[in-house]
């Protein structure tokens, strides 16, 4: 197996990760550069710790071992963020398993090495009344802002991804129920409530889309369209959303991922229950979801500070 290049065998475990596990492009992609990052540092370095070098002794997976990765690691530490320097672990770590799994190695050199502990930054959002100011701000009297009022509108009221939202077509809003389908991370399909302001902006800016550009509202096509009536990418509607956001004033930068955080934000504050958000949100596991109860738990602290008799 030495005889086999290491780039022959992290192409098939990428190949894996697509086909067996519906891992997306841009997982893959990330999977692969750290991986072969990983081995250009092997192979630049002296293998016994040190740092790289300019000697280039190509290294393969059996000859690996778990000081190898800990040099790695340790060199890598220093210049990235801790959750980066876990999502490379965890690429090493599985790409062995890969190995482990196919009978090319006995042993997994990564599995006991210890992931890095995590920060826990409390995600960003906005305040309720922050929220309906940015979107009583977006002017309606054209094509492009009942689209992006509908866009912010859906956002919101709905909690999904920016990915999500961007690969709805007109068919996965289901208006008589109040319900839309979407399309989550690894290809799972969910359904998601959406409320009467959403649903109405939609309508507003579809009805107008076909008087003015001829698209039917019975169309299958893709729900916001860009000026070409075709498919709206995730990039263009984060920088609507930074000219929207410098428009209406507010201070702190915004993101489509904050709007997620704060649909969750407000609904947890509202008095709903974890696992609801969860299966709104579309997260796999509940700890995920648990990050978004700093607001509750601060409204608590301070209702908590207010009636408590024994200050």
């Amino acid at each position: 197996m030495q005889s086999v290049p290491v780039e022959n065998f992290i192409r098939s475990y990428i190949e894996s990760l697509a086909t067996e596990k519906g891992f997306s492009a841009n997982t893959c992609r990330a999977y692969q550069h750290d991986l072969e990052e990983f081995f250009s540092y092997l192979s630049a370095s002296d293998n016994s710790g040190s740092n790289p070098t300019n000697d280039m002794n190509p290294v393969g997976p059996l000859t690996v071992e778990g000081l190898m990765i800990r040099s790695y690691l340790g060199y890598v530490y220093k210049k990235n963020a801790k959750s980066t320097v876990a999502r490379k672990l965890s690429a090493i770590r599985s790409f062995f398993r890969y190995l482990m799994k196919r009978g090319l190695i006995e042993d997994n050199p990564a599995e006991m090495i210890s992931t890095p502990k995590q920060d826990k930054p409390i995600p960003s959002y906005l305040a309720i009344d922050e929220m309906f100011r940015l979107l009583d701000s977006i002017q309606t009297d054209t094509l492009i802002g009942l689209r992006n009022r509908a866009i912010f509108e859906t956002l919101y009221s709905s909690g999904i991804r920016v990915s999500e939202l961007a690969g709805m077509n007109l068919s996965d809003v289901d208006f008589s129920r109040s319900l839309i389908r979407v399309i989550g991370k690894g290809g799972k399909h969910r359904i998601v409530p959406i409320g009467p302001k959403a649903l109405e902006a939609i309508k507003a800016y579809r009805n107008q889309l076909q008087r003015e550009s001829g698209v039917p509202l019975n169309d299958n096509g893709p729900l916001f369209l860009n000026k070409n009536n075709g498919r709206l990418t995730t990039r263009s509607i984060a920088r609507i959303l930074n000219k929207l956001v410098d428009a209406c004033g507010l201070i702190a930068p915004v993101s489509p991922h904050a709007l997620r955080h704060t649909f969750a934000t407000h609904m947890l504050d509202a008095g709903a229950d974890l696992r609801t958000v969860q299966e709104l949100l579309g997260h796999k596991s509940l700890s995920t979801t648990q990050k978004y109860t700093h607001v509750s738990i601060d409204r608590l602290m301070e209702t908590y500070d207010k009636a408590h008799p024994r200050k």
